[in-house]
């Protein structure tokens, strides 16, 4: 009895009691005491298994933070505790921080086979409206302005994630022996191939510029050191040029020329089914937000239709 009341930190899933022996199953995962991941195991197995999912890199970070917070700052894996969680969520960060982390510890709790302890996510308003997406004007207006001051380098950060759709993590994936095929071929969530093709026009203006600078093989795009630019350069930089060149730096961060691309895209070709495998979605719905209208756009249109 003495020995059954010590293992009760454990999450007992099977207990047999016979005349001479206790026999029971238990995974180490389900430690309940202030630190149940002393030397940081639990989190490194996370990791793996993160890894296992072809999750990418900048999820794999989130989560990882996530979890590694709670075991921080949180006595045990329970539903009390789980909860005191979701309320310092919800009262610090807004609705899509809150669902990124409560998305990383079920996650977790999943690979420890605790589902029933999972979290639910909170609902969020959806807008009406695509929001902070530069202009085609600001988005020309910028790349210009590059060329025409001898940024090539930039001039081209900032033609590939408008001409590719591509996601700054992918950006810097692309090597030269990428351009020379013509597209880059991705494995996203679940194993699954997404290519990336790089339009005719830009290959061949990427291609003469490399031949100028004598490159032919590595990465793409390169910091000053001539190593493989970070994703934090390119978002810091990008913001530079627009304090530079007077463009609203709301609007002038990677992820925005991947709106830019969709909603061109569409403009010119409205296939949202293709559009949704180009852009990588595994869902058709989070395609459809590029059929609706910018705020500015909105606007524009009242401005102009509402003379009442």
């Amino acid at each position: 009895r003495d020995f059954i009341r010590d293992i009760d930190r454990l999450s007992v899933q099977l207990l047999i009691i016979t005349d001479t022996s206790v026999f029971f199953l238990y995974t180490t995962s389900t430690l309940y005491a202030s630190t149940f991941d002393q030397g940081g195991f639990m989190l490194q197995k996370f990791e793996t298994h993160l890894r296992r999912g072809n999750m990418s890199e900048h999820t794999i970070s989130a989560y990882l933070y996530a979890v590694k917070y709670y075991q921080e700052h949180y006595p045990a894996l329970d539903k009390a505790n789980l909860l005191a969680f979701k309320g310092y969520l919800l009262e610090n960060f807004k609705p899509k921080t809150v669902n990124l982390r409560i998305q990383a510890i079920n996650k977790f709790l999943q690979m420890l086979k605790k589902e029933r302890l999972c979290l639910k996510a909170v609902k969020v308003q959806q807008k009406n409206f695509l929001e902070n997406v530069i202009s085609n004007a600001d988005y020309n207006f910028l790349k210009n302005q590059l060329k025409k001051e001898g940024n090539t380098e930039w001039y081209f950060v900032v033609r590939y994630l408008a001409a590719t759709g591509a996601r700054v993590s992918e950006l810097i994936q692309i090597k030269i022996e990428h351009v020379q095929l013509g597209y880059f071929d991705l494995y996203t969530k679940g194993g699954k191939i997404r290519r990336l093709y790089i339009p005719a026009a830009l290959r061949s203006e990427t291609l003469a510029f490399l031949n100028e600078r004598q490159r032919s093989s590595g990465y793409l795009f390169l910091n000053r050191f001539g190593e493989r630019i970070s994703v934090r350069g390119i978002s810091q930089q990008l913001k530079n040029y627009a304090a530079k060149y007077g463009i609203n730096q709301k609007v002038v961060y990677p992820h925005s020329f991947r709106h830019r691309y969709a909603k061109n895209f569409l403009e010119k070709f409205n296939d949202i089914a293709l559009l949704a495998d180009l852009m990588g979605h595994e869902s058709i719905e989070t395609t459809r937000i590029y059929l609706r209208r910018t705020a500015n756009e909105q606007r524009a249109i009242v401005d102009k239709i509402v003379t009442w």
